[in-house]
């Protein structure tokens, strides 16, 4: 792949990687900084791609192991959306939102990546370092949360 193609490639990806930020990182200013170390990380060790089609993932993967970098620098930072909650969403869309960001990691990036940046599983799995089938049950677990959670918030 020639620079060229590398760099619209990373700029074709750096809507996905504000949203898979957004899935890890509660601040804006540390979205910004993961997103930038990774596109600066992957832009160094460009020529260690082998396979173009595995770019996505590759990128995604640079970019989570940058967001627990962000995450393990300010675990003793408070943020003040801790010490004040936010006000409750008004909207189902907001409910859903909101349910979907509370579930566990391990749970809440394979469905963003999923259904809302259309990866495939293989594609999740290689971002991951998990094996696909380990994806799809953890997709599907998380919906079975969802449903449950959902269920009871439409009943409050």
């Amino acid at each position: 792949m020639t620079d060229e193609a590398f760099e619209q490639a990373l700029i074709n990806l750096t809507e996905t990687m504000y949203r898979v930020c957004y899935a890890q990182l509660r601040q804006k200013a540390d979205r910004e900084d993961a997103v930038q170390e990774a596109l600066k990380k992957a832009w160094e060790k460009r020529r260690l791609l082998r396979d173009e089609s595995a770019l996505k993932p590759w990128l995604v993967r640079i970019l989570i192991n940058e967001c627990h970098n962000i995450q393990r620098k300010n675990r003793r930072v408070i943020p003040t959306e801790d010490v004040m909650p936010p006000p409750p969403p008004e909207d189902a869309d907001g409910v859903m939102h909101d349910l979907i960001l509370a579930l566990p990691e391990k749970y809440r990036m394979p469905v963003l990546m999923i259904f809302m940046e259309g990866m495939n599983g293989t594609e999740v799995a290689r971002a991951l370092r998990i094996p696909p089938g380990t994806v799809h049950s953890r997709v599907h677990k998380a919906r079975q949360i969802l449903k449950s959670q959902w269920e009871e918030a439409q009943k409050e």
